[in-house]
């Protein structure tokens, strides 16, 4: 199912950030788009921005880590034919040695960042399986595969979400479903911003020093963009064959 124009596709967190990116990426190679997320006023300006795109879109309130809540999605978007789901809704957690971390934050960070994947495709998968195509694009992070400092329940949610990915892609297999993972590596944006913010103050630096020590670490001396993120999911899409893989997107990141 390498052909993108008249598809239907699901991005989950798709009311922002890298879901809003990777929407528009959508959008713009024909694919009608149903935004899903925990804040309709978000998911409706997304919407909007997308109202003269060809396939349109259409949003729906969901939180992905409740499981009938998702229940209730499916039932929603019944009428949907969806072939494409993109898993992106997550978040960041407690920003702090883990000893220090609470059993509700890390449970929290879980349920996010690698339940709601697993009820998602377990909603969204059996029509696939009925119809034998479709295509999962988990969104996981180069921070699940290298130290990444007082952020352990994040970078082993995204570790758990490579897991269920590459094992995923064999039990669907069968039925013509390609599941992969795009790993992003640091995205320029707010979130970004206000870890350089925290890092100078820590450390006693400016934040100019702060930015430069981090991006310093990739081959481009620079972050990654939501643009490229988007099409960068819009790109595996269109690659036949690919399945059980996960594609790095960090600007030649490296972990130090």
């Amino acid at each position: 199912m390498t052909g993108l124009a008249g598809r239907t596709a699901l991005v989950t967190g798709g009311g922002n950030g890298l879901g809003r990116a990777t929407a528009h990426a959508l959008a713009a190679a024909g694919v009608r788009v149903l935004l899903v997320g925990r804040t309709h006023a978000t998911l409706h300006a997304v919407a909007q921005e997308l109202a003269d795109a060809p396939g349109g879109a259409r949003v729906a309130v969901c939180d992905t880590a409740e499981p009938e809540q998702v229940a209730a999605l499916g039932a929603e978007l019944a009428d949907e034919q969806v072939s494409i789901l993109v898993n992106n809704a997550g978040i960041a957690g407690p920003v702090r040695e883990l000893v220090r971390v609470r059993p509700e934050e890390w449970d929290e960070v879980f349920a996010v960042n690698v339940r709601g994947v697993y009820l998602m495709c377990r909603e969204f998968l059996p029509p696939m399986i009925e119809r034998r195509g479709g295509d999962v694009v988990n969104l996981a992070s180069v921070s699940g595969k290298r130290p990444l400092t007082r952020r352990t329940p994040y970078t082993a949610s995204k570790m758990a979400v490579l897991g269920l990915t590459f094992t995923l892609a064999h039990e669907v297999g069968p039925y013509g479903i390609s599941v992969n993972c795009l790993s992003p590596g640091p995205v320029d944006g707010p979130r970004m911003h206000r870890n350089f913010r925290l890092e100078a103050e820590r450390t006693g630096t400016s934040y100019a020093q702060a930015e430069e020590a981090f991006v310093s670490r990739s081959a481009l001396g620079r972050m990654v963009t939501e643009t490229e993120v988007g099409a960068a999911v819009v790109a595996m899409l269109r690659m036949p064959g690919l399945t059980g893989a996960d594609i790095d997107l960090s600007a030649g990141m490296i972990g130090r």
